[in-house]
């Protein structure tokens, strides 16, 4: 493919932040089926991001998110993920002339070597799905927010709940670990009821199938069986979603418990003999 019509594909008059970028960089450190820049874009639209900000961006993956939100926004990231080499992250931020704002860490979402309140705003791009559907999480990740501080998620997910089975078109693609997406409505309803949350935003984004597809067939044009789905879905039920809450100050979150302090008594293994007859 010519590097003109790369850069067609991956320009978009509804991402013109996004669009600025080299689309060799943005195919050099892809990690998922969406575009991290378009996705962050498409969030930071309903965040209030300033200079200075301690922003979070969980499950990074290969940093491209981070470096863009520092570049676009003049805040401070912590680029955190599991999976991705935090080295070569590392690199690929100071490549980018980032590395006085971008800090690559190497971390389990579930256990995260952070200060509670350290952090503005966090953000997660295209990765909530695989931690977040867990019902104690929120209460867990929300500690590390500042009081009104702001959680945004964007990323593949559904525009309605699946039934008890699959739809009959989706099947071939579909596998058990896809049973985490789900739609803005879900995500509203898993962070209202826990009363940490108010939130902000609960949507989905207009034809977001199609830049989905679009990606697909950039990064993975020989995955056939995902674009002949997404081909023949047309937006029923895959897309993406976004979803933005703040941390309400008055929640009340439990800590975490990690460890039982338990005293040992040393007692007697067996009863005491009983006299025979």
């Amino acid at each position: 493919m010519s590097g003109n019509n790369l850069d067609e594909r991956l320009i978009s008059h509804r991402f013109p932040r996004a669009s600025r970028y080299n689309p060799e960089w943005l195919l050099a450190g892809f990690s998922g089926a969406a575009n991290p820049l378009w996705m962050t874009e498409w969030l930071c639209d309903s965040l209030e991001l300033k200079p200075g900000m301690r922003v979070l961006d969980l499950g990074c993956g290969r940093a491209m998110s981070s470096i863009f939100l520092r570049r676009e926004f003049g805040v401070q990231v912590w680029a955190t993920d599991l999976w991705f080499s935090a080295a070569e992250n590392l690199q690929r931020i100071r490549d980018a002339g980032v590395e006085d704002g971008v800090f690559a860490i190497h971390a389990d979402a579930r256990a995260l070597p952070f200060a509670a309140g350290f952090f503005d705003a966090i953000v997660s791009i295209d990765s909530f799905v695989y931690y977040g559907t867990d019902d104690q999480y929120l209460n867990y990740l929300a500690r590390f927010l500042k009081p009104k501080g702001q959680l945004g998620i964007a990323g593949a997910g559904l525009m309605r709940e699946l039934d008890d089975s699959v739809p009959a078109h989706l099947r071939e693609w579909w596998t058990p670990d896809l049973w985490c997406l789900h739609s803005a409505n879900w995500w509203r309803r898993h962070w209202e009821r826990t009363a940490i949350m108010d939130i902000d935003l609960a949507d989905t984004m207009p034809d977001g199938w199609q830049l989905w597809l679009d990606w697909h067939k950039v990064v993975a044009s020989d995955n056939e069986t995902e674009i002949k789905v997404l081909e023949a879905d047309r937006g029923n039920y895959l897309g993406y979603v976004r979803l933005v809450g703040r941390r309400r100050a008055e929640a009340n979150l439990e800590e975490p418990i990690v460890t039982i302090p338990m005293q040992y008594t040393k007692k007697p293994l067996l009863r005491s003999e009983e006299p025979r007859f």
